[in-house]
């Protein structure tokens, strides 16, 4: 029993494990071959998985959408040209509803945010195993294929998000506007302090609550297949015990992957609409 929890927890470790560049502890820069490694790198180390699988993603999705732009007809469209014209409208009326304003930029915006937080998670269907055991031929000690189960990639994009606010929020109001919504909401001037903290705190949990509630819900849904994945170890031999154990993993892997298709949208459209709205909520001036 202390084998077989000892491997278990090593298998969940390893799975949870980012392949990470940065600063050994003996001065050399090069991969942490372990968890402790990574963490002694610090704040400069670089989660290469993280970074690579966003970047690639990003540039598929611009193929995806330039290819469908370029072979686009008048007439019947394709399978492809049909799906990018259907997400377009899709993404129109939501960003109608949520937003109140003017800005050329917000669509476009909206729409590469709904797809590229969409496709990092989507990579949570892929079976977690046969990546391993792919990277593991060819040298790589570590590879997490799903970028928003790191903080490092949903604090980045909430961080991306909230600089917009702020930044639409000078550009629409002006210093002065901007300060005195801090500074004088809700309780006139002579509460300033309390507004101060109030409306700061309001303006920070923005991002952050942007970054964990994506970052919670897609590391939950990874652990869930990571402890479904465990069950198969017990394929040890043939009997009915372990032949039940290994249908009822098979049948709680399809049950809980049909209904993460749903959370991975889920996710991907809430990121989308919170930040519609809270650009909305930067072009509106209060009195």
């Amino acid at each position: 029993m202390s084998s077989e929890s000892h491997s278990s927890a090593e298998y969940i470790k390893h799975h949870l494990q980012n392949l990470t560049y940065g600063k050994l502890p003996d001065g050399s820069w090069g991969i942490a071959h372990s968890a402790e490694e990574a963490k002694e790198m610090g704040f400069w180390a670089l989660n290469l998985d993280t970074f690579l699988m966003s970047l690639l993603l990003g540039i598929v999705i611009m193929f995806l959408f330039r290819r469908a732009a370029k072979s686009a007809t008048a007439g019947t469209p394709n399978g492809l040209q049909n799906f990018c014209e259907w997400s377009l409208e899709f993404i129109d009326s939501s960003v109608r509803g949520s937003f109140s304003g003017k800005n050329n930029l917000l669509g476009p915006l909206a729409l590469t945010i709904f797809f590229w937080v969409f496709s990092m998670n989507l990579m949570d269907l892929l079976p977690i195993d046969y990546t391993a055991q792919l990277m593991l031929h060819i040298g790589v000690p570590f590879f997490k294929v799903v970028p928003s189960t790191d903080p490092n990639a949903t604090f980045g994009l909430a961080i991306g998000v909230f600089i917009l606010v702020l930044y639409y929020s000078v550009k629409m109001k002006g210093i002065g506007g901007f300060l005195g919504e801090l500074t004088l909401q809700p309780f006139g001037k002579w509460g300033l302090p309390i507004n101060l903290v109030l409306e700061g705190v309001n303006l920070i949990a923005k991002p952050i609550s942007l970054a964990l509630r994506l970052f919670g819900n897609m590391y939950a849904g990874e652990m869930i297949f990571i402890l479904i994945a465990l069950m198969g170890g017990a394929w040890a031999g043939v009997t009915i015990g372990n032949a039940t154990l290994y249908g009822s993993q098979i049948l709680l892997s399809l049950g809980w992957a049909i209904f993460h298709i749903l959370i991975i949208t889920l996710q991907a459209f809430i990121f989308m609409t919170l930040t519609i709205v809270y650009l909305d909520m930067a072009h509106q001036e209060h009195h």
